[in-house]
């Protein structure tokens, strides 16, 4: 059973039948005890008219009257007998509705004693019974001991008993039956909040919803809450996942494109030296991005990099994979200038933007790096900008090109992302990313990076 409905109305029906079980059978022993009393009380009347219409005769014995007050005992078979016994068990009188009837004598009875009890005649008819022993004080002044007995028929009371059972019962049932309908309505009703938390749940797996809405009762705006929480880190896990990947493949696209190049000039000396620096270049790349992750947390202590050695290389690999376009190169670098942070997250701004810069440039490139406005050279902050004498970037495209996918020109080859990484590794320490117009004549894109905090070593 695991529906939570189906467990709440089994507990209900379990509940409830052992609380009306238990009521019916109060219920059904207090009408029987009242009906018993009642009898009783009833035989109790019957008992002392007899003893108001016995009357002594000339000989001094206890005669009954001819006819009795009490219809019921002058007619045969109604239900209600009487007699009257001496001490010896002898029967002196028995009313004309116990003809043919042997009334049980029952226990014996000392003088005095007024005893119920439950007997039955030959047949099995059960009876009640009510016994009286008197001693009967004659007008002489002698006494005689007399056993007056009054019984009644118990099978209507039986069947009174009978029917009462059977009516509560049937109320009983009508009235669970209700109740449980009744619950079973409003449990759906209560129930309907969870329903509404498997449906959106089911419209987020289909995608047609981004998270749970927070129209909840108060005990689970809580579980939507921490669901929204999971639902929104598995998606920036997944988000992750596919920029690291994406920006992967972006990053391995110029030693690749290098080494295609260098594949025409495997006949020089230096081609192995030089496939091996592009090798290389490729396996510091797939370090990094596969470390990115655990090296976002591991920024308390940043080792400086030196930018003209890592720039040198960047260069040489752009001449090689753009050696058609032979472009020019003009590196303007303050001497001893250090980036403190990731090798790999320098090489990831300063290459994009030389990528960008040889893919859209006519000749000219240029790349300038200096120490933020009044610091050192070494562990300082940086300015990188890159220029080239292309075709340039309209103002009102410049923040469509910072979205990771979108690109200016479809036609050229390209993921499109290359600004959107140096957006967020610029981010990521701090700085800035901004666009303007090169003097060279296209367009120049400039990082600031923040100095270090001497606090933290950021």
């Amino acid at each position: 059973m695991n529906s939570l409905s189906s467990r709440l109305l089994v507990s209900v029906s379990v509940l409830l039948l052992f609380f009306f079980g238990a009521t019916i059978a109060v219920l059904d022993r207090a009408f029987t005890e009242a009906g018993e009393q009642a009898r009783q009380d009833i035989l109790d009347g019957h008992l002392v008219g007899l003893l108001a219409a016995a009357e002594p005769d000339e000989t001094g014995q206890l005669i009954m009257p001819n006819r009795l007050r009490e219809p019921r005992l002058e007619r045969i078979g109604s239900g209600l007998y009487a007699e009257m016994r001496g001490v010896d068990g002898a029967v002196l009188w028995r009313s004309r509705s116990g003809l043919g009837l042997e009334i049980p004598r029952g226990a014996d009875l000392e003088l005095g004693d007024h005893a119920f009890a439950r007997e039955s005649l030959a047949d099995g008819t059960p009876l009640l019974t009510l016994s009286l022993a008197v001693d009967w004080e004659l007008d002489d002044g002698a006494s005689q001991p007399y056993i007056f007995k009054v019984a009644e028929s118990l099978d209507g009371f039986n069947a009174q008993i009978a029917g009462f059972r059977r009516q509560l019962f049937g109320w009983f049932a009508a009235v669970a039956f209700t109740m449980l309908l009744a619950f079973s309505m409003l449990l759906r009703g209560l129930l309907k909040p969870l329903r509404q938390i498997e449906t959106e749940i089911t419209e987020i797996e289909e995608g047609a919803r981004a998270s749970l809405s927070g129209e909840f009762p108060t005990e689970l705006q809580g579980v939507a809450r921490n669901l929204n929480l999971l639902i929104d880190s598995e998606r920036a896990r997944s988000d992750r996942y596919r920029y690291t990947l994406d920006n992967l493949a972006h990053s391995l696209k110029t030693p690749l494109a290098a080494m295609r190049s260098l594949l025409n000039d495997r006949q020089e000396e230096d081609f192995g030296q030089r496939y091996n620096e592009q090798i290389d270049r490729m396996d510091e790349i797939v370090r990094y991005q596969l470390r990115k992750p655990a090296a976002a947390a591991d920024k308390l202590v940043l080792a400086p990099v030196p930018v003209a050695k890592e720039v040198a290389r960047l260069v040489d690999g752009l001449g090689k994979v753009y050696r058609d376009k032979q472009p020019e190169f003009e590196v303007r670098i303050q001497d001893g200038m250090q980036f403190r942070g990731d090798t790999g997250d320098f090489l990831e701004l300063a290459g994009n933007l030389l990528d960008n810069a040889c893919k859209w440039c006519k000749r000219k490139v240029r790349i300038a790096i200096v120490p933020s406005t009044g610091q050192s050279a070494v562990a300082s902050g940086m300015v990188l900008s890159v220029g080239d004498d292309g075709p340039g970037i309209p103002q009102e495209a410049a923040d469509a090109l910072l979205q990771r996918g979108m690109r200016l020109d479809e036609s050229t080859p390209g993921h499109g992302i290359g600004l959107a990484v140096v957006k967020d590794i610029a981010r990521s320490y701090g700085g800035q990313l901004s666009i303007q117009q090169s003097d060279l004549g296209g367009a120049e894109i400039t990082v600031s990076i923040p100095p270090v905090s001497p606090s933290t070593g950021q």
